[in-house]
C-alpha cells in the first residue's frame, strides 16, 4: 500500500494528460472540419465542371455531333428549341468561339436548384458564356442567368484561385 505522499500529484498528472489529449483531439477535429469544408467547396461541382470540360474538348476536336448530344439532342432527333444548324451557328466552325475552343476555361461555377451555372471564360471578358449543367442528367444548355440569383460571397472561386484550381 502506498503512502499518501507517494500518490500526491498522481491525480494532477493524470488530469493534465487527459487535458492534453482532449486539446490535441479538439485541434485535430477542427483541422479535419476546416479541410473538409475547403474540399467540399472546391469539389462540390466537380462532376458538372468535368462535363463542361468534356464539351469543350469535343468542340476543340471538331466532334460537333457528340457535343450536340451532350445537350440531350441528336441530329436525327434534334431539340425542338435548339436545332442542329443553330447549334453549329453557336458552337461550330463558323461561330465566334470556333477559333479557340481550347482557350476557354471553366470560371465561376455555382449550384442552384437542380443544376449548376458554369461560366466559360474566353480571352475577352465580354465573350464569357454561362452554361447550365443539370445535376441528374448531365445535359448542358445555356444558363438562364450569368450566375445564380441572389447574393453570393464567391468563397469557392476565391479558394480555387488560392489553391490553383481551374
Amino acid at each position: 500500500m502506498s503512502s499518501y505522499l507517494e500518490a500526491y500529484g498522481a491525480a494532477e498528472q493524470q488530469r493534465a494528460r487527459m487535458l492534453g489529449v482532449l486539446k490535441n483531439c479538439s485541434i485535430a477535429l477542427a483541422g479535419v472540419l476546416v479541410a473538409g469544408l475547403i474540399l467540399f467547396v472546391i469539389f462540390k461541382n466537380y462532376t458538372e465542371e468535368r462535363r463542361a470540360k468534356n464539351f469543350l474538348g469535343l468542340l476543340a476536336a471538331g466532334n460537333y455531333p457528340a457535343a450536340y448530344a451532350m445537350w440531350g439532342c441528336t441530329e436525327t432527333r434534334p431539340c425542338p428549341q435548339y436545332a442542329y444548324p443553330k447549334f453549329l451557328e453557336d458552337w461550330g466552325p463558323q461561330s465566334a468561339h470556333a477559333k479557340a475552343p481550347g482557350a476557354a476555361s471553366i470560371g465561376l461555377s455555382q449550384s442552384c436548384g437542380s443544376g449548376v451555372v458554369i461560366q466559360l471564360n474566353y480571352k475577352s471578358p465580354e465573350d464569357s458564356v454561362p452554361l447550365w449543367v443539370e445535376h441528374d442528367t448531365g445535359t448542358i444548355s445555356f444558363a438562364p442567368w450569368p450566375e445564380c440569383p441572389g447574393r453570393h460571397l464567391h468563397f469557392g472561386a476565391w479558394l480555387k484561385s488560392v489553391f490553383g484550381g481551374s
